[in-house]
Parts: C-alpha cells; structure tokens; sequence
C-alpha cells in the first residue's frame, strides 16, 4: 500500500477532504517517529510495538573485490507484532 492508498483508504472511512485526511496521516507517523526518537519505544495496543535496535560495529566482505571493509554501528526500527495482529493473519 502506497501513501496516496493509505490516505484514500482512510478519506472513504471516515470523509472529509483528502487535505485533512492527508494532513492527519502526516501528525500521525511525525508522532510515532518523534516518540520513538524520544522513548525508544511505541506501543499500541492489540497491534503492536515499534522499538529501536542498535547493530554494533563489524567486519564485512565487498564482494567485488573481496577486501575486508568496517561497516559503522547503527540504529535500526524493529516492530513485535502484538498476539491480535498475529492471529488474525
């Protein structure tokens, strides 16, 4: 699903414009990135939870020319769906 199926998804449930159903779509994922930013962690209920997960620094391979390369340690967003959403796919 796309940004713009989202939002039309989303304009025919509930009506309105597509402005406002655009605009609310956008507060909501600003919303979320800005509290896991801030938290660590987002959670809701019965759909699941959005975490930060930190990958340490290693050696990896380029395989074009096989020379051992240090790739940076990074943060990555994990996501444990919650036991409703597992069930019901």
């Amino acid at each position: 699903m796309t940004k713009s199926e989202l939002i039309e998804q989303i304009n025919t449930t509930t009506g309105g414009t597509k402005k406002d159903t655009a605009l609310a779509v956008q507060a909501i994922f600003n919303t979320l990135t800005d509290t896991i930013k801030s938290d660590g962690k987002f959670s809701y209920p019965g759909f699941g939870t959005f975490t930060v997960k930190s990958r340490a620094a290693r050696q990896g391979r380029n395989p074009q020319t096989g020379e051992t390369i240090q790739i940076a340690a990074s943060k990555n967003v994990g996501f444990k769906a919650a036991p409703n959403l597992k069930n019901q796919l």
